[in-house]
């Protein structure tokens, strides 16, 4: 059995954003293309990461002598996607990803891959898994991070003493000397 791939190579739309209160939020990677919607559901610590290689793809880009790929050193204002999830229908669970850029088209290549059943770790491209594969175009690309970032950070506050999440019931934290 061959893996299920959903592709998307100019996606219309791709976002990451949540469902839940923060402190039991669910992550979701969202792409459209058309009328094709495919969902799958994420760490937030993946969600961050990837915003970060992301950024640092296109800012190490736009240093090319002459910007020959037009990155944009901000999010194009037209790009700027602060819409709620469609509807979510979960396809798997992200276990690992990985970026790339393709120069000969100038997008970033996000890959994601489903946890394999048996070790929940790696991704097996002849078993029965999944992979999702978005390609962007780079001002795309730079307003996905910059709303995953945005995403991320609108969790719950951190204490300043201990720098763990305040619970919207409550927090006990002991500082420095254990107190």
């Amino acid at each position: 059995m061959t893996a299920t791939v959903n592709e998307f190579n100019w996606p219309d739309r791709i976002v990451i954003g949540t469902i839940g209160e923060p402190g039991s939020r669910t992550f979701y990677l969202q792409a459209r293309a058309g009328s094709e919607l495919a969902s799958i559901a994420l760490e937030k610590q993946q969600a961050a990461v990837v915003a970060e290689m992301i950024d640092e793809i296109l800012d190490q880009l736009s240093t090319v002598e002459g910007n020959p790929f037009s990155v944009p050193e901000h999010t194009p204002v037209e790009l700027v996607d602060n819409e709620a999830l469609e509807e979510v229908d979960e396809l798997f669970r992200v276990g690992s990803m990985n970026l790339g850029w393709d120069a000969s088209v100038a997008q970033v290549v996000l890959e994601a891959f489903s946890l394999n059943e048996e070790d929940e770790e790696t991704y097996d491209p002849d078993g029965p898994g999944a992979l999702m594969r978005v390609r962007m175009p780079v001002g795309t690309a730079r307003a996905f991070a910059m709303r995953t970032h945005e995403i991320v950070a609108a969790g719950r506050p951190m204490c300043a003493n201990c720098g763990y999440p305040i619970d919207p019931d409550g927090h006990t934290c002991q500082d420095e000397n254990g107190q």
